[in-house]
């Protein structure tokens, strides 16, 4: 990562709260884009390209350009085109909500996941409005709501499944993401059986779905309930069956650098708990090599911090930790 990554994190705060509170730019700017009158094709690019920044964890980059892109999409609702501004509007927020939570700005986070769902709200896209609310159920669950979390989740998992007017193949993606993320919130509430149901549900999604698919910015199928098996298996103290898991998976198989990294992050998290600080230490390392960014995240530093009890019989470690700020 260039420069100081504290400098850029601060850059996109003020850039996303001020997007929040409708002061995305400077007045001269804002009249300038929206004189500009984007077009559609031009809003819709810059919303993939957020989503694939995400993706390929370039969070540097996606936080320096997350507020102007903002504002672009407003700039659309000012051309006469309120709704498609509004969905542009509501995936951008989403994206910057997963940002939000990289960073462990919690607060922002919320924010920004309520912005998308006004957002979606006001697009009417069934779909968009779905993956809205699986960031407001992730922002509960960050701020301690799980059980909240959890409802939000479900509630609109259900309700997409009785929509037939979106595409089945999108449709299923959503509903199964949902599903996964309030099975992930349920196991954090310690809640087992609910866990174990919800991931059930998301599985026989993935079924009807049939493969992986990358749809709007994020990525479901069986290899992704798979991988949320693992998370979920460390919040509910099941370390021996997360490396099980873990097992099953090719990692170089994963679609996003994004994936791959949080898959060995969670391996790492399986053996840390697991009192097996080597291979612990080697998975962090393999999440370095896929995503340099992710490994700045705070579970990742807590890990490192941990590991320099080890540092004589981990080569390295030290180092490691500095790159991830653990010593900072």
């Amino acid at each position: 990562m260039k420069g100081d990554g504290r400098v850029w994190r601060r850059e996109l705060l003020l850039g996303l709260a001020g997007a929040a509170t409708g002061a995305v730019l400077p007045a001269p700017v804002q009249r300038g884009l929206a004189a500009l009158a984007p077009s559609p094709s031009a809003v819709a690019a810059v919303v993939d390209a957020s989503q694939r920044e995400f993706g390929a964890c370039r969070y540097e980059a996606l936080a320096r350009a997350l507020p102007r892109r903002i504002a672009l999409a407003q700039g659309l609702g000012d051309g006469g085109r309120p709704e498609q501004a509004a969905n542009a509007l509501a995936a951008l927020y989403s994206t910057a909500t997963r940002l939000c939570i990289k960073l462990g700005d919690d607060r922002l986070a919320a924010v920004t996941a309520d912005r998308a769902l006004t957002a979606a709200l006001g697009g009417a896209d069934a779909l968009t409005v779905a993956e809205a609310h699986r960031m407001v159920s992730s922002a509960w669950r960050r701020q301690g709501h799980q059980a909240r979390a959890t409802d939000v989740a479900i509630a609109a998992a259900r309700q997409l499944a009785a929509d037939h007017t979106c595409d089945m193949t999108e449709r299923l993606s959503v509903q199964g993401n949902l599903y996964a993320t309030a099975a992930y919130t349920a196991a954090k509430q310690g809640d087992r059986h609910t866990a174990h149901a919800l991931i059930a549900e998301a599985e026989a999604t993935a079924g009807q779905l049939g493969h992986d698919a990358r749809l709007r910015g994020s990525v479901f199928g069986p290899g992704q309930v798979l991988l949320h098996r693992i998370s979920l298996s460390h919040p509910l103290g099941d370390a021996g069956r997360a490396v099980e898991y873990a097992r099953l998976v090719d990692p170089a198989a994963l679609p996003t650098a994004e994936r791959r990294a949080r898959y060995w992050i969670d391996v790492a998290r399986a053996f840390d708990q697991w009192g097996r600080p080597e291979r612990c230490y080697r998975a962090l390392l393999a999440a370095e090599r896929a995503a340099p960014q992710e490994v700045r995240r705070g579970a990742v530093r807590a890990m490192a911090a941990g590991l320099l009890r080890h540092d004589r019989a981990l080569p390295g470690v030290r180092a490691f930790a500095h790159r991830t700020r653990a010593l900072t």
